[in-house]
Formats: structure tokens, C-alpha cells, sequence
């Protein structure tokens, strides 16, 4: 039940941005709130290895899933990707780090800056890392395809 209820409440935020961001089909809106769910699920099934190295894994697997999805839907991943990644994005960090600048405490602020800079880091390069892979084997599958042709 720990896990279950937050994957909940995710999928149910996920569902918000869709209304936010005009997502109207429901074929699009339940994948991408189950990516939502699974993002927040990875993330907080990982073992305590720094909120940095959960954001990068949980990531991986998102970005994964949209290229599922996007495949399955014969849809743009972004769509599923920047849904499903709304769970992970640090806007505590953020509204921490910036409490701590006002507040004029330094340490916490450098400590609290750096660790939402390195989930924001984590987050970039895990989409970066799964897209690049996707894109190299679309591309050795294309180069078989012609070889087979020839």
C-alpha cells in the first residue's frame, strides 16, 4: 500500500496536466497517466541511492514507454514522455532552494540548489541516453532492411 497510493495520486496528476495541456483523446490521456504512475513507481521502489540515481532510472524507463506508446499509438513520444515525466521534476528542489536564498541560509541553499541541478541533469541525460538508443536501432534496422532489399 506504501507504493501503491503515491502511483495513484500520480497517475490522478498526470491526469491534470492532460486536461492543462489539451490532451483530448483518451488513447493518448490513460497511457500517458499509467507512464506517469510507472515513473513515480520506479522511482520510489529504487533503494535510497540519492534522489539523482532514482530521477536517471526512473527516467530511462519513462522514456522507454513513451517510445512504446508512441509505436503503439503511431503518436509523437513527446506526448506520452513529457506526461509521464511530471512526477519526477524537482519543484520541491526548487521551491527549497529558493526558500533557503531568502531565508539567507547559504549552506542549505547551496545543498538544495545542487541536488535539484543534478535530478534536473539526471532527468535530461536518462531521456537523452534511451532516445539516442532508440534512434540507433531504428537506424541499424532501417540498413538491414535495405541490405535485404538489394
Amino acid at each position: 500500500m506504501e507504493l501503491f497510493l503515491p502511483c495513484v495520486y500520480a497517475f490522478l496528476a498526470c491526469a491534470a496536466f492532460c486536461v492543462v495541456f489539451e490532451l483530448r483523446r483518451w488513447r493518448y490521456i490513460l497511457p500517458a497517466c499509467f507512464t506517469g504512475a510507472v515513473s513515480w513507481l520506479v522511482y520510489l521502489a529504487l533503494p535510497s541511492g540519492g534522489v539523482a540515481v532514482r530521477c536517471f532510472f526512473a527516467t530511462m524507463v519513462v522514456e522507454t514507454l513513451a517510445q512504446i506508446f508512441a509505436r503503439m499509438f503511431k503518436a509523437p513520444a513527446t506526448i506520452f514522455l513529457i506526461i509521464g515525466i511530471i512526477p519526477l521534476v524537482p519543484g520541491g528542489g526548487i521551491y527549497y532552494t529558493m526558500y533557503a536564498l531568502l531565508g539567507g541560509d547559504m549552506q542549505l541553499f547551496a545543498q538544495k540548489g545542487a541536488e535539484t541541478a543534478a535530478c534536473a541533469a539526471a532527468i535530461a541525460v536518462g531521456c537523452s541516453l534511451v532516445s539516442s538508443a532508440v534512434q540507433i536501432l531504428s537506424l541499424l534496422r532501417q540498413r538491414a532492411a535495405q541490405k535485404k532489399r538489394v
